[in-house]
């Protein structure tokens, strides 16, 4: 009997279906052992014994490991066939080391797509486990624990308790943090942009030309006074056409996707956040549906070739197909050795939900496109001359320009235009609508024109653009940091650990100015409009500011960039042969730990905002374990006064000395202890909570704040206020509202006859038979479905209980 080991429950099914009788497929459920660590001093690493790690099974993992050494004992032969990148590579270790299994009787496959093809070609060949891709992930897991195990502690006693720091996601923390400050000390400028819209005569010898022209001056003014002037010489000006210049020109469509421009397309056509896109690619992947989802190639078969070739002349004609091989250039390529694409590019649609399939749609509509012909196109370019009246043209070199685009032929763009971070049309749909995209009149050289209008608006230089995730894993790939694998990790971590959240700014509002030039006359007007807006973007919250600033002052070396991609070009090493892990391990640690040792005792102080006229103690803005906050007197200073009352022989302190209890108030919504002023910080003690609200069927509800923040109170039941909603401004319907959530918090979103969705402390989750599973992130409870709960559980383990 032949036992093949895999990592998912659903890719063991898919894979059973391709082999014989002879086989039994198994899952492993992904990794069966970590390094031990949970104790309060035990890190799991002998530093003593280069760095050796103390691996344990994991307590989820007992059982499993128990029915599958039963199955090993049964078994001719084993198979160990997890994935083909790093961890799968560790898996496969891992097994064989917990297994116990025979070398004699073990062999290690892989495959890059679950086709009844692939398996057999890999049962055909198999190998050894890769002990440098081993090592390599077991370089980045050691290490990832040593700074985890020992910069942690430290966070806690200088910034605020049960904080967790990472060598990948601080710095993508501090990308984040830093890009909110540029945007913040940004200093907008104005200036004033010129456009003119000419009348164009009907020619009844060139049909449909376009009756106007729309074009910019290639200048702009810094004043308005210079923009009046402008407009006041436009008033006895002439206008001709002075150029008129045509070229060809032609787009070459994208290579199919990598890990990374799959999450990057994803978040912009879909909105998908990360997280939610690797879940969908992982589904299609075990179902056989897609190739291996984590990679860095854009390298395709020539299978995958030859039948994109072929749906190409099928469904657009054989002028559409262009044939081509894509080079890897991405900086540290290791992972798996073909881009992402259908397994099967003649089917048209497949996923098991709306998500999935519109993740295929785009898997499938890029491999072919990216095997299309380029699309022709045709360029113009109009000059506009501005002369006087003595047919003088100006000589400072102003003209009025347009340019039009005209696609002659579609190619790869009848079947997919690839969007970008600005882009408002992602799906392409308005290139598509016609055939042409910006269609200029037909003129000739010396033309006279007659304006109809020439409008001189002021405008703002932009602030730089903050991060979406898209954005952010664009820019870690261009740094080298991370790899396309752990991104999603890496935001769903930050976001976890509330150093960084996704949301919108409102924006502000200012008024711009407007000269119009029409039948020769001059009107000024303004207009209002917001700017600062942003919608769904990465912002740094307090705390994730704090903790980066803390960091970058202590250990600038580690939170270092360049630093930080050095590490990921070492693990590459590592894999593919060139470095040995202990050395490169020892050497990170030789500059971390010198570092930690190094940093001052004692608490981070706040920002002190000023004196309180009430009680003349400090207001200081800081973070506490209950979040940002507004402190109105210092604890050292109130220590210190006590230790001078005890020591005092006639048993009194000085009139100056400070020996009242500091008070504490919670920031506003909006509110940051970066920005916040004294007169807003010292106007949050107004009001102070207890404070009834009013009454509801005659019982009192009454607005508090306890140790875990500020709360409800009706007839005995508590219910927490969000972050979302102010205490001090909540209304009795929000408040009506949360009290009838904290009722019927127990109450089951969902019923699937033993499997069951319910609320819980922290959030939703999933309870079946075999144990509680997290709902990921980025899902509604609400939505999820009896298939949808089954997949949940066949694929992520059961969480453990909290000690």
């Amino acid at each position: 009997m032949n036992l093949v080991i895999v990592e998912s429950p659903n890719k063991a099914q898919t894979i059973e279906k391709y082999l014989g009788k002879d086989f039994k497929v198994l899952s492993s459920k992904g990794h069966v052992r970590d390094i031990e660590g949970k104790g309060k001093n035990s890190m799991g690493i002998d530093f003593a014994n280069n760095y050796a790690p103390n691996y344990v099974i994991s307590s989820d993992k007992q059982s499993l490991i128990k029915s599958l050494q039963t199955e090993v004992k049964k078994a001719d032969t084993v198979w160990l066939a997890s994935d083909e990148d790093r961890e799968g590579e560790a898996i496969a270790w891992h097994l064989k080391e917990v297994l116990k299994l025979d070398p004699a009787k073990t062999k290690r496959i892989v495959f890059h797509e679950i086709t009844k093809t692939a398996i057999q070609e890999a049962i055909k060949n198999p190998r050894d486990i890769d002990y440098n891709l081993v090592n390599a992930q077991q370089a980045r897991r050691v290490l990832d624990r040593i700074v985890g195990f020992e910069l942690s502690p430290v966070l806690w006693k200088k910034v605020s308790a049960g904080l967790s720091a990472g060598r990948v996601q601080s710095v993508a923390v501090r990308l984040i943090v830093e890009k909110e400050r540029e945007i913040e000390s940004f200093t907008p400028t104005s200036s004033y942009r010129v456009v003119a819209e000419f009348k164009i005569p009907n020619d009844p010898k060139i049909p449909n030309n376009p009756n106007t022209l729309i074009a910019t001056l290639n200048h702009k003014f810094a004043t308005e006074a210079e923009a009046l002037a402008f407009l006041q010489a436009c008033q006895n000006a002439e206008f001709k056409v002075h150029a008129v210049t045509t070229k060809p020109a032609k787009r070459t469509p994208a290579p199919p996707f990598t890990t990374s421009t799959l999450q990057q397309e994803a978040a912009r056509k879909h909105h998908f956040p990360v997280a939610k896109t690797m879940r969908l690619a992982q589904a299609l992947y075990e179902a056989g549906h897609i190739t291996y989802m984590r990679t860095d190639s854009v390298h395709l078969s020539a299978l995958a070739l030859g039948t994109a070739k072929a749906a190409i002349i099928d469904e657009y004609g054989e002028k559409y197909h262009q044939a081509r091989q894509y080079t890897t250039k991405s900086k540290g390529a290791q992972e798996a050795h073909e881009a992402i694409r259908p397994t099967y590019i003649d089917k048209v649609s497949a996923g098991a939900n709306a998500d999935e399939k519109k993740l295929y749609d785009l898997i499938r509509k890029r491999t072919i496109a990216s095997q299309m012909a380029d699309a022709q196109l045709e360029q113009t370019k109009i000059e506009v001359s501005i002369e006087d009246k003595g047919q003088r043209t100006m000589d400072n070199g102003h003209l009025f320009v347009a340019t039009g685009e005209v696609i002659l032929f579609d190619g790869f763009m009848r079947a997919y235009i690839q969007s970008n971070d600005e882009d408002n049309d992602p799906n392409g749909e308005k290139a598509l609508s016609g055939e042409k995209s910006l269609s200029l009149p037909k003129l000739h050289e010396n033309q006279a024109l007659h304006y109809a209008e020439i409008k001189a608006q002021q405008s703002f230089t932009k602030a730089p653009t903050r991060y979406n995730e898209a954005m952010l894993v664009k820019k870690m790939e261009e740094l080298g940091i991370g790899r396309p694998s752990t991104y999603a990790a890496i935001i769903e971590t930050i976001q976890q650990r509330n150093y960084v959240e996704r949301n919108s700014v409102t924006g502000e509002k200012r008024d711009i100015q407007i000269l119009t030039l029409k039948a020769d006359k001059i009107k000024n007007s303004t207009k209002s409009e917001t700017f600062g807006a942003d919608t769904q973007k990465l912002l740094p919250t307090d705390l994730g500011r704090i903790t980066n600033d803390f960091l970058v002052e202590n250990f600038p070396t580690i939170l270092n960039y360049d630093f930080t991609a050095n590490e990921e070009a070492n693990f590459d090493r590592i894999a593919e042969g060139e470095a040995d892990w202990v050395q490169t391990v020892d050497t990170f640690y030789q500059t971390f730990h010198p570092a930690i040792e190094q940093v001052p005792a004692g608490r981070m102080a706040g920002r002190l905002l000023g004196t309180d006229p009430d009680t003349n103690q400090p207001v200081i803005a800081r973070i506490t374990k209950n979040g940002p906050c507004i402190q109105i007197g210092n604890i050292e200073q109130r220590a210190k006064s006590k230790e001078q009352k005890l020591s005092s022989s006639a048993g009194k302190t000085s009139e100056n000395t400070a020996d009242t209890k500091p008070k504490f108030a919670s920031l506003k919504k909006g509110q940051s202890i970066f920005t916040i002023t004294l007169d807003e910080a010292l106007a949050l003690f107004e009001q102070t909570m207890p404070y009834t609200l009013g009454e509801l069927d005659g019982e009192e509800v009454v607005i508090g704040e306890g140790r875990f923040g500020p709360y409800v109170r009706y007839q005995g039941t508590f219910a927490s206020i969000p972050k979302t909603i102010d205490p001090l401004a909540i209304t009795m319907e929000e408040a009506q509202a949360l009290i009838h959530k904290k009722l019927h918090q127990n109450d089951p979103i969902h019923t699937y006859g033993d499997v069951q969705v319910l609320n819980g402390r922290y959030g939703a989750y999933i309870k079946a038979p075999t144990g509680n599973y997290k709902i990921p992130r980025g899902t509604d409870p609400q939505s999820l479905t009896e298939a949808d709960c089954q997949h949940i559980i066949a694929t992520t383990q059961p969480t453990g209980k909290k000690r």
